[in-house]
């Protein structure tokens, strides 16, 4: 697409958004970038922003400018807003960065999106890849936006990028195309911003919209929603995990027999249940973009995990603590309860952050299997504590998480694990999932220092 002298505007000055008016200017357009925050909220980003020569339009969103532009580009983090709607019906094309981008590149594109795991999943795919020795690239939700990636060797037909995909990433996609796409799973989340399940789902199955017959779309065998979202895709539906993946567990190993890869679980450098079937996932998008089964065995084995996302902090007192606060909504609590659950532990769970609008009902039904008690900070601490009260396990609340950590560990015995999965987001009490996370374990830290490890 030409966009020399085009007007465009940019909603949004986050990393994505400014990441977006870099290409488009250096595409020749006229940008804007618009945001409803003031330049002293905004900060340094004011100052790149002007350094680009875009025009900056801050504190609010004009719906009779927006009109006047030939394209608006939307960052992930703003929602649906009636200047937006009015620039749309107004003929004004809206796209999300991942889209612009797509228009920028010539290779081979693995998409991951679900609701949990594809941080994990997209790491995985990223190192199997890195591994094949052609460019890769690796980020979209997951660290770096894709549009970076445009210029580079990874951008060209040689190059493989992997990246994770969001809902609010998807919503206005329109020709991006993923060779690989693949759906993990999808429960709820994100009610606070979507009028429904449906519509969450929905922004999710857009991923496969711009898929070719010669494209694989990747779902979990025997999930009928993730089945019937990748149904939709031209391209040929492969499944993963379950009775009858391509890849799957079978005894006590993964395996692909198309390809030969045959791993014992008990090998793989990620630990905990709800990890097999990400590592399967993993292992056949890899093998279906081109990857040997060498290299994906390799990764399998070395492969250690990301922070926050089912981390040893530490034990205090043969109590082992582990850190999931990536785990922002239910169903990420439930696989890590039941994970540990499996294992025969007994959890004392810390939850609780901004609520999403989802039910906890999942999480009480777990927690009565394999709970020992609950310790519930921020906002969510009272309605998580009324949906989970008839779990007759001891609940505790904490004014913060420096208190969490020693009532959890008081109310667990030996043998036991303290679980930070908050199944909330972190920004009533903290600035990301990860300062969370890193939070926790320097209270853990500071716990084991006083009481002796």
């Amino acid at each position: 697409m030409d966009l020399s002298g085009a007007r465009v505007t940019v909603i949004g000055l986050g990393v994505s958004g400014l990441a977006a008016a870099r290409l488009l200017h250096a595409q020749g357009a006229r940008v804007t970038i618009n945001d409803a925050r003031t330049a002293e909220a905004l900060g340094a980003r004011v100052g790149e922003a002007q350094a680009l020569g875009a025009t900056l339009a801050l504190g609010g969103h004009d719906a009779a400018a927006l009109q006047q532009n030939e394209l608006i580009v939307v960052s992930p983090g703003v929602p649906s807003l009636p200047a937006l709607s009015a620039a749309e019906q107004h003929g004004v094309p809206i796209f999300s960065e991942i889209e612009i981008s797509s228009w920028f590149v010539r290779s081979k594109v693995v998409g991951i999106t679900g609701t949990n795991g594809k941080s994990t999943v997209t790491s995985l795919v990223g190192a199997m890849c890195q591994a094949s020795g052609r460019p890769t690239f690796v980020g979209g939700n997951l660290g770096t936006p894709l549009v970076e990636v445009v210029g580079s060797a990874a951008s060209g037909p040689d190059g493989l990028l992997v990246v994770e995909l969001s809902s609010f990433q998807l919503e206005r996609v329109d020709r991006f195309r993923a060779h690989v796409a693949v759906i993990l799973n999808v429960t709820d989340d994100h009610l606070d911003r979507y009028a429904s399940f449906a519509d969450y789902a929905a922004a999710k199955a857009r991923l496969f919209a711009g898929q070719r017959k010669d494209d694989a779309a990747v779902a979990p065998d025997g999930d009928e929603l993730c089945t019937a979202m990748a149904r939709a895709s031209a391209g040929k539906l492969v499944s993963f995990g379950g009775s009858t993946g391509s890849v799957r567990r079978d005894g006590d190993c993964i395996r692909d027999l198309e390809s030969g890869l045959s791993i014992p679980v008990g090998e793989l450098g990620i630990q905990g249940e709800h990890n097999v079937d990400n590592a399967c996932a993993a292992a056949l998008a890899a093998r279906l973009i081109g990857v040997e089964r060498q290299q994906i065995e390799s990764v399998l084995r070395s492969f250690k995990g990301l922070a926050h996302r089912m981390q040893r902090a530490d034990s205090v007192k043969n109590v082992d603590f582990f850190d999931d606060s990536k785990a922002t909504n239910v169903g990420a609590a439930v696989a890590a309860v039941l994970g540990l659950g499996r294992q025969g532990v007994r959890v004392v769970l810390i939850a609780g952050g901004k609520d999403k609008g989802g039910s906890y009902a999942p999480l009480r039904e777990i927690m009565q299997q394999h709970g020992r008690g609950l310790v519930l900070i921020g906002e969510a601490t009272d309605l998580i504590a009324q949906e989970l009260s008839s779990t007759k396990l001891p609940v505790q609340r904490a004014s913060n998480m420096a208190d969490a950590v020693r009532k959890a560990h008081a109310l667990a015995q030996a043998g036991d694990a303290v679980l930070l999965a908050p199944a909330c987001a972190s920004f009533d009490m903290f600035r990301s999932y990860a300062h969370r996370g890193e939070v926790f374990q320097a209270e853990v830290r500071t716990l084991a220092q006083e009481v002796g490890a």
